[in-house]
C-alpha cells in the first residue's frame, strides 16, 4: 500500500490539499484512507480521524492497571475514565497509531495529514528516538528470569525493576517498531506544501535536510494557490511575477517534482473544489536517500561513509562515536544513527561535507579486522 504525508508550513493549505487528493483518488477507482484530525466525511472516501484524549486514557488506564501493587503500597487512590484530561503531547502519539492502523488496512492508498513542517519532522523522528532511549534505560537483554529475581535482588542490595516494566516496555518496543516500520517504508513518501512567497524555500531545504537525516524520501513538491498569468491588472501582475520568481527559486533549490495548483479566487467550497485542488500522483516514489559505505582500503586505506544531507552547513555540523552509534547533529536535527557492521571494527579518522554529502573517513582497528592470508 501507498502512504502519502503531507505536511507543510502552517496556512500553505496541506490540510486542503491531503483531502482533494485523497477524494480525487478514490474518485479515479482506488481504495483510499485519508488520515485527518480536521477533515469532514466525504462521500466514496474513508476517513479516520486520531483521537488524541480517547488514546490518551486508554494508554493511562492500562498503565495505572499494571501498576496497582505499588500503588496500593504507596496509598494511590486510582483515575477513573471520566476524571481524565489528556496531557500535552498526547497528539502526536495518537497521529502515530492512526498511521499505524492506516498501514494495516485494505487500502491502494493513505494520505495523511501531517501537522506544520517543524512539528511534522520531529513526529517523524519520534519512533526511532523513543526505541533508541528504552533499549539505553531498559535494555531486553538485560531482563531477569522470574525466578532470580529476589536472589539477584538481595545480591545486588537493591530492588530489581518488576516483571510489568518489562512487559510494557516490551510492549511499547513493539508498537514504535511497527511505526517506525510504516514511516521508512519504501511505499511511504513526504510530499511538502508551500505557497510560492519568502519562506517557500527556506521550508523546502528544512524539509529535505530534515528528511534526509531521518533517511526519508520526499516524493514532491506542491506549489499552491498560484495566481493567474496574464492579467492587466498591475496589481495582480505584480504579486503573479513574484511568485514566479519564488517558483523558480524552488526549482534551484532542488524541488524535484514540483506542481503548480491554482488559487480558487475563494475558499473551497464543497468536494468538487477539493478534487481541483489534488496533486498529481507522480510515476513513482521519491528516491531513499541511500547511505552508502564506500570500500577505498586499496587506495587510501580507508572505509569512506557517504551520508547525503542536502543543504548542510560546515559551520553548524557536528559528528560523535560513541560506541557502535554516530551522533550526528545538523542545524536543528539530531540523530544517532547505529553504525554498519563493518564500520564497527574501524576507528573514526576525518570527516568532510562535499555539496552535500557528508563522507565519513574510518580506518579499520588491526585488532577487530579480520586478517587476510
Amino acid at each position: 500500500m501507498r502512504i502519502i504525508l503531507v505536511t507543510g508550513p502552517g496556512g500553505a493549505g496541506r490540510t486542503t490539499l491531503a483531502a482533494g487528493t485523497a477524494l480525487a483518488e478514490a474518485r479515479a477507482g482506488r481504495r483510499v484512507l485519508l488520515v485527518s484530525e480536521d477533515a469532514e466525511p466525504m462521500e466514496g472516501l474513508r476517513v479516520l480521524r486520531p483521537q488524541p484524549g480517547a488514546d490518551f486514557r486508554r494508554e493511562f488506564l492500562a498503565l495505572q492497571a499494571r501498576s496497582t501493587a505499588a500503588l496500593d503500597l504507596l496509598g494511590a487512590a486510582p483515575f477513573e475514565d471520566a476524571e481524565l484530561t489528556e496531557l500535552p503531547g498526547s497528539r502526536p502519539f495518537a497521529l502515530l497509531r492512526a498511521l499505524r492502523d492506516a498501514a494495516e488496512g485494505d487500502h491502494d492508498l493513505a494520505v495523511v495529514d501531517l501537522p506544520p513542517l517543524d512539528e511534522a519532522l520531529a513526529l517523524l523522528a519520534l519512533p526511532g528516538q523513543l526505541r533508541r532511549y528504552l533499549r539505553r534505560l531498559l535494555p531486553p537483554e538485560r531482563q531477569a528470569a522470574r525466578a532470580l529475581r529476589p536472589m539477584l535482588a538481595q545480591l545486588a542490595g537493591v530492588p530489581m525493576p518488576s516483571q510489568w516494566l518489562y512487559e510494557t516496555t516490551a510492549r511499547w518496543e513493539a508498537e514504535l517498531a511497527a511505526v517506525q516500520a510504516v514511516v521508512e517504508a519504501p511505499a511511504t513518501t513526504v510530499r511538502l506544501v508551500v505557497e510560492p512567497g519568502p519562506a517557500a524555500a527556506r521550508a523546502l531545504r528544512t524539509a529535505r535536510l530534515g528528511l534526509a537525516v531521518q533517511r526519508l524520501a520526499l516524493d514532491a513538491v506542491v506549489a499552491n494557490r498560484i495566481l493567474p498569468a496574464g492579467s492587466e491588472d498591475p496589481w495582480l501582475a505584480g504579486l503573479t511575477a513574484e511568485q514566479h520568481r519564488h517558483l523558480a527559486e524552488l526549482r534551484t533549490e532542488g524541488a524535484g517534482e514540483l506542481y503548480e495548483l491554482p488559487h480558487l479566487g475563494r475558499a473551497p467550497r464543497g468536494a468538487e473544489d477539493l478534487v481541483l485542488l489534488a496533486s498529481p500522483r507522480p510515476e513513482k516514489t521519491g528516491p531513499v536517500p541511500e547511505w552508502a559505505v564506500e570500500d577505498r582500503r586499496e587506495e587510501d586505506g580507508v572505509l569512506v561513509w557517504h551520508i547525503p544531507l542536502p543543504g548542510a552547513v560546515k559551520e553548524e555540523l557536528s559528528l560523535v562515536r560513541r560506541g557502535d552509534e554516530l551522533l550526528l547533529t545538523v542545524g536543528a536535527f539530531r540523530r544517532g544513527v547505529p553504525l554498519p557492521g563493518a564500520l564497527r571494527r574501524c576507528t573514526v579518522t576525518g570527516a568532510g561535507l562535499v555539496d552535500g554529502d557528508l563522507r565519513v573517513r574510518f580506518t579499520p582497528d588491526p585488532g577487530l579486522w579480520p586478517r587476510t592470508p
